[in-house]
């Protein structure tokens, strides 16, 4: 009797329950993958990985149980399957990699993919071909699709992969590709309107796949002032953010092998096969086949067809396709896509499909913009947490559930619970444009695009003010600056008088948010940020931090210590309660007073960095020597453009996986103001050239 069960599993239950397991991840894959691309919670991108994984491991094991164990005598239609999981290990064109690691591991993948195709082909052979010539013959049907959609997946992880874009600028011409339309040139309330702006976006997406490769980007200057016109009139930031959708397209999607002539004939095809294996399917006698085994088989190729009618609507409609057509060589082709509009309405009725099947509604464009959102930490606001203290209620459960078990729960909640992530304020996206627009117009970089100074020198140096406290500040490394910068800010804004009645003001909110979100890049993201790691500097500095405010707990403190049973249940702790922004003020006063007249110590070894500071800012504010809250906001830009400029491309294509950072648009942005200003002298150069003729004229 104990065998019993165990056979059933083992002879058909098993590949009943894998098919229909790798049917739902696929589907799942295909509508919630791209999630990612504005980013998601940190749960949803794990689901996402989740689901990314057992797809490939469980259409792998079904169809190599399949071709082992091979199909019951009483369920014959199982080995039909085997080319339904060839299919499903391609997967869906909107996700090929979940990181730039497995777009690495190409070679691996083509090795299984051949070993998988064997393995159908076998099934084939061993429990397909002797049972009839229309059951062979939609194997055979289901199987090629399966078999090219495998190879199409491999194909675009070779594509994806950074060696392979690096290579392929090189081989290309430097002049770019100009996707124009007649109805480009339209402005809505003075800026180019959205379907325009992705299509200048891939008139200048060279210039992105070049710069995340640290290819140089030096144009053919025939064209003259091709960049600058198309950027001429833009919403820059926005164009940004769609040139980075297209890399995500390029480096995580099917994309660069959709877009192609076989990827259209593909696409093409594979309804049509999917359509002629399933008449013949119907055509076969169902007599010696069980009713679930044959559902089964009708769900298999209800999926299949869905997902590549889909994909071949999708991949008509985009944007994509209009850059393959504005440079194919076909121009009877691209004259009746895109000069008679057949394109334009193609694609409209494929965005109104999408519209009725959209879950909330929403602008189709919205995908491809960032998700304008900063992560914020405040270290200051960490080390006045109530569960430093040992009050019955001053832990919250989860905090404590974090520490007991360890294995590193304690630092994620530490992050989950201390951090916040706000909207980017317009005036310091403006504020930050008008900075780098600056730099980058007047020279502030060298012939590679690389900024000159390091970082905070610029404005310290343009106020005359590199020197002493302030020079020594900066610190001998970048993420050492960053901290010492980060609480001497908030200690400077704490004890300036005039900070009370100016809190809503832009300059100071601006400084808190740039502060907070590079402290949130040194905890969380430290691949972001360029130089060595200072995880030992900033650890060290909690502790000093948390046993300063010990040390001096003030009354209100203590009695507050048992009257926070709410935060037994609190999964975020709220940064701008009130009582939570005078501790911090509380901290900051206590450093400044305890710390300003202190030497150099080992035990704190830069609270008497901080603590000077902020008393050389507040003093300069009070002698009227500096606006010392507009030199520490211009501080504070220099040291984000610092690293964006100087964080490896790497880590800004890894990013792009899980929704992008701020910093990865400011570099980006950088590129294109580096762009603009060779263009800038090129035209110089040309201008001040002798016309021909006019030395000899002279002469």
């Amino acid at each position: 009797m104990a065998a019993w069960p165990r056979n059933l599993w083992n002879n058909w239950s098993i590949q009943l329950v894998l098919v229909l397991l790798s049917l739902g991840l696929q589907l799942a894959l295909f509508l919630f993958a791209g999630i990612r691309r504005r980013g998601a919670h940190r749960v949803l991108r794990f689901l996402l990985w989740l689901a990314y994984r057992l797809a490939d491991y469980t259409a792998t094991y079904a169809l190599g149980h399949l071709s082992l164990k091979g199909a019951p005598r009483e369920h014959p239609i199982v080995a039909f399957w085997a080319p339904f999981l060839l299919l499903h290990l391609g997967g869906p064109d909107n996700i090929t990699a979940y990181s730039l690691e497995d777009n690495k591991l190409w070679k691996r993948h083509l090795l299984h993919a051949v070993l998988q195709v064997l393995a159908a082909v076998y099934v084939l052979y061993e429990h397909i071909s002797a049972r009839g010539a229309l059951l062979r013959l939609a194997f055979i049907l289901m199987f090629a699709v399966g078999a090219v959609k495998y190879g199409e997946k491999t194909w675009a992880l070779m594509w994806g992969n950074l060696d392979s874009i690096r290579g392929s600028v090189k081989k290309q011409p430097p002049a770019m590709h100009r996707h124009f339309h007649p109805h480009d040139e339209v402005f809505k309330d003075g800026v180019l309107d959205e379907e325009s702006l992705v299509r200048r976006a891939h008139s200048l997406f060279h210039i992105c796949k070049r710069a995340i490769v640290d290819c140089p980007v030096i144009e053919d200057d025939s064209h003259g002032h091709d960049t600058t016109r198309m950027v001429a009139r833009v919403k820059f930031c926005r164009l940004m953010e769609t040139e980075l959708s297209l890399m995500y397209d390029m480096l995580y999607t099917k994309a660069p092998v959709i877009h192609t002539w076989f990827g259209f004939t593909v696409r093409l095809i594979s309804p049509l096969a999917i359509v002629g294996s399933l008449l013949l399917f119907k055509l076969i006698g169902k007599d010696g086949h069980r009713g679930v085994d044959v559902v089964i088989t009708y769900a298999l190729y209800g999926g299949a067809l869905f997902m590549e009618t889909t994909s071949l609507l999708n991949a008509l409609g985009s944007s994509w396709t209009f850059a393959f057509l504005s440079t194919t060589r076909c121009r009877w082709l691209r004259y009746a896509a895109l000069c008679n509009e057949r394109w334009d309405r193609l694609r409209r009725l494929v965005a109104y499909l999408h519209h009725l099947v959209r879950v909330g509604g929403g602008s189709r464009y919205r995908s491809r913009r960032w998700s304008r959102t900063m992560g914020q930490y405040n270290m200051l606001h960490f080390c006045t947490r109530s569960d430093v203290g040992n009050g019955l209620f001053t832990r919250p459960l989860l905090s404590k559930f974090a520490k007991m078990v360890g294995l590193g729960l304690n630092e994620w909640w530490n992050m989950e619970h201390y951090s916040w992530t706000i909207e980017m304020p317009n005036h310091v996206k403006d504020y930050i444009s008008r900075h780098m627009t600056k730099m980058y117009m007047e020279g502030g970089v060298n012939s590679l695009g690389m900024l000159r100074n390091r970082w905070g020198e610029e404005p310290l140096v343009r106020e005359e003010l590199f020197h002493g406290i302030l020079k020594d500040s900066l610190g001998v490394e970048f993420q050492e600056c960053i901290i010492i910068w980060h609480i001497g800010s908030d200690v400077f804004l704490a004890k300036r008088q005039r900070a009370k009645d100016e809190d809503a003001s832009l300059d100071v909110e601006a400084i808190k948010v740039i502060s907070n979100y590079m402290m949130f890049l040194l905890v969380e993201q430290p691949d972001m940020l360029p130089g060595l790691s200072q995880n030992r500097l900033y650890q060290r500095t909690c502790e000093n931090l948390v046993k300063t405010r010990r040390s001096t707990t003030s009354r209100r403190q203590r009695m507050n210590l048992c009257a926070k049973p709410k935060n037994l249940f609190g999964l975020h702790d709220d940064p701008s309660s009130s009582s939570r922004v005078a501790d911090r003020e509380e901290l900051a006063k206590i450093l400044c007073d305890e710390y300003a007249t202190k030497g150099f110590s080992h035990d704190a070894p830069r609270l008497p960095y901080v603590a000077k500071l902020a008393k050389h800012l507040l003093t300069m504010e009070e002698d009227g020597t500096v606006d010392s809250v507009k030199l520490v906001l211009d501080v504070w830009t220099d040291i984000l453009v610092y690293a964006s400029n100087k964080c490896s491309r790497k880590a800004h294509a890894e990013k792009l996986n899980s929704g992008g950072e701020l910093t990865t648009i400011l570099w980006l942005m950088a590129e294109h103001f580096y762009q603009l200003y060779l263009e800038g002298l090129i035209q110089k150069e040309k201008n001040n050239l002798p016309v021909e003729g006019t030395n000899q004229a002279g002469t």
